[in-house]
């Protein structure tokens, strides 16, 4: 007997008793599942997003989910401690994707090909803070089409905003805005507003916080956390509150402070020849150039753009509010030379597709 009790014991240590170790089944934080339901809903997205890449002449790649560490490390500038690193085993080290874009650089200089016109659907991995009813997750899926190659300037940029006009108005989602904006006229407003080099790319990661969040708070951030002058912070907020199309184009063209630096000049220029473009396809009317827009990926160069979904309900307000991003993208034009042994530099332009928030969206319909 006393045996048995001793067995009896040891088998309540070790919990084999539906006793206080209930084991919670879950999908992990910022995870899901599809039903058949919602698999139809996402299939149908797919295969209309699918439908105009392919429309636009673009083949398809697959790379791993997994890359060497060294391949992600130094692309993602503040958003570096949001990728997923794998347990050390003893081989090499290596890391979940992040997104879609630096694996195509990396296929890019590794197949030396200099020209191509891609799209590429699968799930990336970031070690994000989930808002799960709003689209935001761990892992989700990312529809990336770019162009990578030498072509006439702003072509392959207006195409690219072309494929996010086409794909949003096709799915019927609602009204859309897609902002544009060019690094070099961020750059180059910094510049003027007294602005060191060394603080550029962190007080960009502030002005990205602008959609989410009002200028006061994004202003306190700037001086207090990262050490910009007051001065320099309202200098930038007078240039920040600005969105407009070729009228405002035209004006910053004859700022005083502005037209004097060859980033922001350069910046502008294209920013006008790109609208020229986009009159001719006939969608400047749902784009908004937009000099609060800084989409925080260290690797932009040139045009950077996002397409954010406005709420209907509200006639008589003024600013339409926005539900948030549903697609994004710009120029990168260092990238696939980071993986060059040579530094040999490939253009590349490129939009990736929210899946996730506008399948959020979709199903909320369906219910």
């Amino acid at each position: 007997a006393k045996e048995v009790a001793k067995l009896l014991e040891m088998k309540a240590q070790l919990g084999g008793d539906e006793g206080k170790h209930k084991f919670v089944l879950k999908t992990p934080k910022g995870t899901r599942d599809y039903s058949p339901k919602q698999m139809a809903i996402r299939e149908r997205v797919f295969n209309a997003i699918i439908t105009c890449f392919k429309r636009h002449g673009a083949e398809v790649i697959d790379t791993p989910v997994f890359e060497l560490k060294e391949t992600l490390m130094g692309k993602y500038g503040e958003d570096s401690k949001l990728i997923y690193d794998l347990k050390d085993q003893g081989g090499e080290l290596l890391s979940l994707r992040y997104d879609l874009t630096v694996p195509f650089a990396r296929y890019l200089a590794m197949n030396k090909i200099i020209n191509i016109k891609r799209y590429h659907i699968a799930k990336v991995y970031r070690r994000d803070n989930p808002a799960m009813t709003r689209g935001r997750y761990r892992e989700f899926y990312q529809c990336d089409f770019d162009i990578a190659g030498h072509f006439d300037p702003m072509i392959p940029d207006a195409e690219c905003l072309k494929i996010v006009h086409e794909i949003l108005s096709d799915l019927q989602l609602g009204d859309f805005l897609i902002k544009v904006n060019d690094r070099r006229i961020l750059d180059g407003m910094f510049a003027v507003c007294g602005v060191p080099d060394s603080k550029f790319r962190t007080i960009c990661s502030s002005v990205d916080k602008l959609d989410k969040m009002p200028w006061e708070e994004v202003r306190s951030e700037m001086v207090g956390e990262k050490g910009l002058s007051p001065e320099a912070a309202d200098r930038i907020g007078e240039y920040v509150q600005l969105h407009g199309g070729l009228d405002l184009i035209e004006r910053l063209l004859q700022d005083p402070k502005l037209s004097q630096n060859k980033l922001a000049k350069e910046g502008l220029g294209d920013m006008k020849l790109l609208f020229e473009y986009l009159t001719l396809f006939g969608i400047t009317g749902k784009i908004s150039f937009d000099l609060s827009l800084a989409r925080g990926l260290d690797y932009y160069t040139g045009v950077i753009f996002e397409a954010v979904l406005l709420q209907q309900e509200n006639d008589h307000v003024e600013e339409p509010v926005s539900i948030g991003s549903v697609a994004g993208g710009g120029r990168y034009d260092g990238l696939v030379g980071m993986f060059d042994p040579k530094g040999r530099k490939v253009p590349c332009v490129g939009v990736s597709i929210g899946i996730e928030r506008i399948f959020s969206i979709l199903e909320q319909r369906v219910e």
